[in-house]
């Protein structure tokens, strides 16, 4: 004999109704086993544009129909230390959004606030190249979003925990807690910088 399900309470303690990942209440229902995935993407999908809405501004998308500009790549490579003299042999042109946008669909934009990142050569007001389709491991920079708010650390998985590690002595490690909800956004490619 089947026992009816009881209806969930948003009336319940525990989360705020609305606070989830999706910004609104959410509600339990079953799917065929094959369309799994496809759901999965789509809830992915709805995730994102709300996050999206609530941090506008801070998150760019690479431009829908864009026209590369092809630069030229000179083959001398240039010193850091002792000059010397240059030639003008162009060994290639290159297109900087083919460069640093390999998968375009699943690449976004951020701007890093702040020093936590300093010593992994990301620095405040840096453009940060994220790409969402690389899966994130060990030592890899990510974009995480941890308790709702978004943060560029270096993902370090040891001895059983999760922790995000800034990369400045003056900042503590952030260990993922039990109840702590963590989505890491993507990795972070490149980092552009603007010197004047």
């Amino acid at each position: 004999m089947n026992t009816p399900r009881q209806r969930h309470n948003p009336n319940r303690p525990g989360r705020t109704p609305g606070t989830g990942p999706y910004g609104e209440i959410t509600k339990v229902m079953r799917i065929p086993e094959s369309v799994v995935d496809q759901v999965a993407t789509i809830l992915e999908s709805c995730k994102e544009r709300t996050f999206l809405n609530k941090t506008k501004g801070s998150v760019m998308l690479p431009a829908e129909n864009p026209t590369p500009a092809s630069i030229p790549l000179y083959s001398h490579r240039i010193p850091a230390g002792f000059p010397s003299p240059a030639d003008d042999y162009i060994d290639q042109r290159i297109s900087l959004d083919q460069h640093l946008i390999p998968h375009r669909e699943s690449t976004f934009f951020v701007r890093a606030v702040g020093n936590s990142m300093i010593d992994a050569g990301i620095f405040d007001g840096d453009l940060l190249v994220v790409d969402k389709s690389i899966e994130p491991v060990h030592g890899h920079i990510v974009i995480a979003v941890i308790d709702g708010e978004l943060t560029v650390k270096r993902l370090i998985q040891q001895n059983g925990e999760t922790i995000l590690r800034p990369a400045n002595a003056r900042f503590k490690d952030i260990v993922l807690k039990e109840g702590q909800e963590l989505s890491v956004w993507g990795v972070v490619t490149s980092t552009i910088k603007t010197l004047v």
